[in-house]
């Protein structure tokens, strides 16, 4: 569904990325840890369209889209839930689901795709006509997934979904993680809370100043105890 090949990234003359391999699955999920600044959400953006200075593959459901436009990769069926929900905070919870859909050429999809997002976050469908930035926080969270899903995604991005939530909301949201990923879409998931990401990823990748340091399934990144030590407070 998603695959990076010796992929490098540049901001300027700043070296982000340093041959990133990654995979991600049909139906899977796949966790990426590492400390702020490893690289991780240039990562995300990478894929996405969203940083000018790329070298490598990055293919999307079998297309090569490296140097594409955000709106052509996300037509092919990927979406990215940002650091920060990026939730439009002037526009109706309505509208920020319509904004979702804006590269869906097929229109036929948007009733379905509406209806999914209401049967996994029932709540959405009662704040229709509120404001996103009237939302709790939880609220704004699940906005931005929903938002993501209207884009028709078999393969979701995402990036800190637990940032800024109550440990109650934030157990809300991972469960919601596992249900879209039972209901088939993959995830690519950046978090910072390891035990929670580890929890409900088949693999994981740990990223260190721009490169891949270890991968593999996540029951062996947990007893690894160098993970162990530096992002599950173990050791």
């Amino acid at each position: 569904m998603l695959s990076l090949r010796e992929v490098h990234a540049y901001y300027g003359h700043v070296h982000a990325l340093m041959g990133i391999d990654l995979d991600v699955k049909e139906k899977e999920i796949v966790c990426l840890l590492g400390a702020n600044g490893a690289g991780k959400s240039t990562t995300l953006k990478s894929v996405i369209g969203l940083v000018d200075g790329l070298r490598g593959e990055i293919r999307v459901c079998g297309r090569s889209v490296a140097g594409w436009p955000p709106s052509k990769v996300v037509a092919l069926g990927i979406a990215l839930v940002p650091e920060g929900r990026g939730i439009f905070p002037d526009l109706t919870v309505a509208e920020n689901l319509m904004m979702g859909a804006y590269a869906q050429k097929d229109r036929r999809f948007y009733s379905n795709d509406e209806a999914y997002v209401f049967s996994i976050f029932p709540v959405l469908k009662e704040r229709l006509r509120q404001l996103g930035g009237t939302l709790s926080g939880g609220e704004q969270q699940m906005l931005a997934i929903g938002r993501a899903l209207m884009s028709h995604a078999h393969v979701l991005m995402m990036d800190e979904p637990s940032m800024g939530l109550a440990p109650i909301m934030r157990e809300e949201i991972f469960r919601t993680i596992t249900t879209i990923n039972q209901r088939g879409t993959s995830i690519l998931l950046v978090e910072q809370n390891a035990v929670l990401a580890l929890s409900v990823a088949q693999r994981g990748y740990v990223m260190e100043t721009g490169r891949i340091v270890i991968s593999g399934p996540t029951a062996a990144l947990t007893a690894n105890s160098e993970i162990s030590k530096a992002y599950l407070g173990k050791g």
